[in-house]
């Protein structure tokens, strides 16, 4: 038979793991967001009963509300260092059933994602150990790597342009030359130190 003492971890155990599965009883959505500083993970919970709202980016409590007595409507907020507005929708689908969706910069983070495909180049490598995620906004030219806007040099060269920049140390080139072809636009390469890197496909 178990001693009093062991019932006694057990029940304080239990009651922590609880008191943990509680707090988290009320998250109803997660989304990863790619943007050009990085990969965001956004969390909404929602309580139900209590209409409490609560909206964490990459950990980070962003918003809360407690006692919301309407369950439906909508909550703004700002991820990353681009500043990039985002919006969670709460919607009733019958009974006490909710939908929730994300949207990026007004667009549904599924159109937002497709137009971000065509606007922006990713690429991601390692570098004497550390792992960089390069993003090129075709638009305006900017160059980001792990989170921070590069510095970069811009030049004309016979076949299109060349973006120079510097990671850690290692040279790094983006070419952009004209495929010769309508569809496929303008293509760009990330070079580093004279190798050719992979575009990621996020």
């Amino acid at each position: 038979m178990a001693s009093r003492e062991e019932i006694t971890v057990c029940e304080d155990e239990l009651r922590s793991q609880y008191s943990h599965l509680e707090k988290m009883t009320d998250l109803v959505a997660v989304w990863e967001v790619a943007l050009s500083d990085g990969v965001h993970k956004i969390e909404f919970e929602h309580g139900t009963t209590s209409g409490k709202r609560v909206v964490y980016v990459d950990g980070k409590e962003e918003i809360r509300k407690e006692w919301m007595f309407k369950l439906v409507g909508k909550e703004t907020f700002i991820v990353g260092a681009s500043k990039t507005k985002a919006t969670i929708n709460i919607d009733a689908v019958g009974g006490f059933a909710y939908e929730y969706t994300l949207e990026i910069n007004g667009k549904s983070l599924k159109k937002y994602m497709e137009n971000r495909s065509k606007t922006t180049n990713t690429w991601v490598l390692s570098l004497g150990g550390t792992d960089y995620r390069v993003v090129l906004e075709k638009d305006t030219m900017d160059v980001w790597c792990n989170g921070q806007k590069m510095e970069t040099a811009g030049e004309f060269v016979e076949d299109g342009t060349e973006t120079h920049f510097s990671v850690d140390d290692h040279s790094c080139c983006i070419k952009a030359v004209s495929s010769g072809k309508r569809k496929e636009g303008i293509i760009h390469t990330l070079i580093v130190d004279d190798r050719e890197i992979p575009e990621a496909v996020e």
